[in-house]
């Protein structure tokens, strides 16, 4: 079986969360403080927040601007649910746009139209780690005064026009759950150069305390800690960065070139002009014109392979929860519809090898092959 994904681990994370045990000191202790340190340096800003995901720093983020009841955000119908639910759990009211289609990024061009008086915030994903049009994001959120959010949790290493993923907006989340390019296992974290922010995210992580180390608490907080274990994780990844996102790019050039001749059955993903893509996932989208159920057929195929795959992402829109509070219907962001009903992640991971890519990519002729002779495709995706 080849899977989905895999974290990548060295000797250096055993030997980091061995020194944690060996402290005895689990919680707020030295790894966090460092993690914190390297993740500032990572995204060229003055603070970070450890937390104990990237919903977690999402959340925070969101309370740290002030943003509750009446309030709308601007955000994207096409990521990981949890870039709307943050919203939901400060009663802001989630106000979707439709996505560009070919970077999956949040359309600028659609925004303005979408603007009410209640609105006071966009908050813009990194899709896939593919770097959202932050400098015209910029430009609009100044022209209407609106607070940026950056959900960046799959986009760590990334840069648009040489700045960094994490320095653009207000404050930016990042989370590293096992199958990211950066993982502590679990966590996240908050990036920004507002010191304020900074305090308050750090505060309500640590059940509001003023200070750590007294138990007086001054505000609403949560129990979003990051663990000294989790961090000492992250230190040695971060540490290994440069070398992780490296073969991370590796793996996508070879899947480019293996996956070359099969062009008229889909497109593969490309690194936008002035921005540097973080190579959080490997996604295929089929044609337009593929029949319909077509990719979830190929899903199968590959699965009987032996080979991993899933249907990255569905809308946020059409999940059951949505539907029921808010009312959304099958059109709606047509655009972000199209593009969940045809993208397929492959497997992906920086340990990945050039002969276990070569078998995906012969796992995938073999399965869209299979289709055309049973009549489901023709040989340039137009249904029979």
């Amino acid at each position: 079986m080849i899977p989905l994904s895999l974290p990548d681990l060295s000797e250096r994370e055993t030997r980091y969360v061995l020194q944690a045990l060996d402290t005895r000191r689990l919680a707020l202790g030295p790894f966090v403080t460092s993690f914190e340190e390297k993740m500032a340096a990572l995204c060229g800003v003055s603070h970070a927040v450890a937390v104990n995901s990237g919903t977690a720093a999402l959340h925070l983020i969101v309370r740290a601007l002030g943003l509750g009841a009446g309030d709308e955000v601007i955000t994207t119908p096409y990521s990981f649910v949890a870039s709307a639910n943050c919203l939901l759990f400060e009663h802001v009211t989630p106000r979707f746009v439709d996505v560009d289609p070919e970077t999956y990024t949040l359309d600028v061009r659609r925004i303005e139209a979408a603007l009410t008086p209640a609105t006071r915030a966009i908050l813009a994903v990194d899709v896939f780690g593919q770097p959202a049009d932050w400098p015209s994001l910029e430009i609009l959120a100044k022209r209407h005064g609106l607070m940026l959010i950056d959900d960046a949790c799959e986009a760590p290493g990334a840069s648009v026009q040489g700045r960094p993923v994490g320095a653009w907006g207000r404050a930016a989340a990042f989370g590293f759950y096992p199958n990211k390019p950066i993982t502590t296992g679990e966590g996240g974290c908050i990036t920004t150069d507002d010191p304020e922010i900074a305090a308050l995210c750090r505060s309500m992580a640590n059940q509001g305390r003023r200070t750590p180390a007294i138990m007086e608490h001054v505000r609403l907080g949560y129990n979003y800690r990051l663990d000294e274990l989790s961090a000492a994780i992250g230190c040695a990844q971060l540490e290994r960065s440069e070398d992780l996102f490296r073969r991370r790019r590796q793996v996508a050039a070879w899947y480019d070139e293996a996956l070359a001749g099969l062009a008229h059955h889909f497109r593969t993903p490309s690194e936008q002009t002035g921005s540097v893509r973080s190579w959080f996932v490997y996604v295929i989208e089929l044609r337009p014109e593929s029949p319909a159920g077509l990719r979830d057929r190929v899903m199968e195929r590959l699965r009987a392979a032996g080979i991993g795959s899933a249907p990255y992402f569905p809308t946020i829109h059409l999940q059951p929860y949505y539907r029921e509070r808010f009312g959304y219907r099958e059109g709606d962001f047509p655009v972000a519809e199209s593009i969940s009903a045809r993208t397929l992640a492959l497997p992906f991971y920086s340990t990945l090898t050039e002969d276990e890519v070569a078998r995906v990519a012969e796992a995938l002729a073999g399965a869209f092959s299979a289709e055309e002779k049973n009549g489901n495709e023709s040989l340039h995706g137009v249904p029979n």
